[in-house]
C-alpha cells in the first residue's frame, strides 16, 4: 500500500459508505462522552451506527467542546473494540498486536484501516480514512490516535514515545486548542499531512506486553475470526444493488463516449437522478464519476484496439477525446505504453495495469 496520499474505500477493503458502519461497542464512549457533557447525542444507544452518523456525532461534540475526540479516545478500554480488544490483550509482543489490529479492526469500524510502515529504525504507523473526503473531521482522526495512544499505554504501563505525530486536518486556529493537543499526545502535533500518521521507535514493536496472556491468544483469535467473516458474509449479501448501480452508470457513459456527452449532468439525466444524488452515491459506493469515467474509457480501449479495422484516431474519437494526444497521454497511463506499441504485441497478452 503506497502511502503518499489516502485511498478510496474500495483500496482499503471497507465497504460502500452506506453500508460502513461503526460497532455499538466501539460508539459508546464517544455517546457516554455526549452524555457525560450534556449534549444532545442524537443517536440510537446500543446499535451499530452508520459511519455518517458516528462522524456527526463526532463534530457535534467538537462543536461544543474543541478537545471531544481527545476525551472519547481517552475513554476507550479494550472492550470498546469488540472482540479484537480481547485478542489484543493475549498478545506476546506490541509488533503481534498491530499485526492483529490490521486484521481485526473491521469488528470494531469502518472508519478506516492502519497500515505499518518500517523505515530502518523507525516505524511508521498510518492510518487511511476514505470520508474525510466527503465528510471533513477534526474529531474523527484525533480520536482515533488519542484512542490507539491511550490503550498502548494502558497494555504497556506507561506512556509510549511517539516521535511525530500528523493529522490531515488543518492546524487549529485556537492556540489553546493547539497546547492542549500537545500537551496531550506529548510532542508538537503537526497538521496538512496527505494521512494520519505517528512515527515511533521500530524497537517498540518487539517489546513484551506486559500481562499478557499468550495461551488465551488461539481462542479469542478463532473467535475473532468467525465474527469477522460473519460480518463480511453480510456485507456481501448487502452489495448487488450497489454493483447494478455502477454497472447502470457505466453502461450510460459508454453510450455517451463518442457524442461527447458523458458528463455529470447527461447521466444523471438518463438515470432519472440530480447530479448531486448521482455523485453522492457514487461517493457512498467508493467511487466517483471521474474514476468510472477513466475505468469504462480503459476498459474500452482495449477493446476498440484489439479490432485492427479501428484506427487510432477513430479509437481516441470513440472514447471523446478531442485530441489524439490527449488519448496517448491517458493510454501512456494505464498501460504504461503507446496505443501503437500496445496494439503491436500479440493480442493474447494479458493487460498489464499502469
Amino acid at each position: 500500500m503506497h502511502h503518499a496520499h489516502d485511498h478510496s474505500a474500495a483500496e482499503l477493503g471497507l465497504p460502500p459508505l452506506a453500508q460502513a458502519r461503526v460497532a455499538a461497542a466501539y460508539a459508546q464512549a464517544a455517546l457516554d462522552e455526549a452524555v457525560a457533557l450534556g449534549i444532545e447525542a442524537g443517536v440510537p444507544a446500543g446499535e451499530d451506527l452508520p459511519v455518517r452518523s458516528y462522524i456527526e456525532l463526532l463534530e457535534r461534540g467538537g462543536a461544543a467542546v474543541p478537545d471531544f475526540g481527545l476525551r472519547v479516545g481517552a475513554r476507550m478500554k479494550a472492550s470498546h473494540f469488540v472482540a479484537y480488544g480481547h485478542v489484543l490483550l493475549s498478545c506476546a509482543s506490541f509488533g503481534d498486536a498491530v499485526q492483529q489490529t490490521r486484521r481485526f479492526e473491521g469488528l470494531a469500524h469502518e472508519l478506516g484501516r492502519s497500515e505499518l510502515v518500517l523505515q530502518g529504525q523507525e516505524a511508521v504507523y498510518l492510518w487511511h480514512c476514505p470520508w474525510l473526503h466527503s465528510l471533513p473531521s477534526r474529531q474523527l482522526p484525533e480520536s482515533v490516535m488519542a484512542s490507539i495512544l491511550a490503550f498502548t499505554a494502558w497494555l504497556a504501563g506507561r506512556r509510549l514515545a511517539v516521535h511525530e505525530l500528523a493529522f490531515p486536518h488543518p492546524e487549529p486556529a485556537d492556540p489553546v486548542l493547539r497546547r492542549r493537543l500537545d500537551d496531550w499526545f506529548g510532542l508538537r502535533v503537526s497538521y496538512g499531512a496527505p494521512v494520519t500518521r505517528a512515527r515511533f521507535d521500530a524497537a517498540l514493536l518487539q517489546e513484551p506486553i506486559p500481562g499478557a496472556d499468550p495461551a488465551l491468544f488461539p481462542l479469542l483469535e478463532q473467535r475473532a475470526a468467525q465474527l469477522l467473516a460473519a460480518r463480511q458474509q453480510a456485507l456481501a449479501q448487502q452489495a448487488p444493488s450497489e454493483a447494478a448501480w455502477l454497472q447502470a452508470v457505466r453502461a450510460q457513459i459508454a453510450e455517451r463516449l463518442a457524442q461527447d456527452g458523458a458528463r455529470v449532468g447527461e447521466v444523471a439525466l438518463a438515470l432519472a437522478v440530480s447530479p448531486r444524488t448521482l455523485q453522492r452515491r457514487l461517493a457512498e459506493a467508493g467511487s466517483s464519476f471521474q474514476a468510472l469515467l477513466d475505468a469504462t474509457r480503459k476498459e474500452l480501449a482495449a477493446q476498440y484496439l484489439r479490432n485492427p479495422s479501428i484506427s487510432l484516431t477513430e479509437t481516441a474519437f470513440l472514447l471523446g477525446y478531442a485530441e489524439q494526444s490527449s488519448f496517448n497521454h491517458a493510454f501512456r497511463a494505464w498501460f504504461g505504453c503507446t496505443p501503437q506499441q500496445w496494439r503491436g504485441r500479440s493480442p493474447n497478452l494479458p493487460l498489464a495495469p499502469g
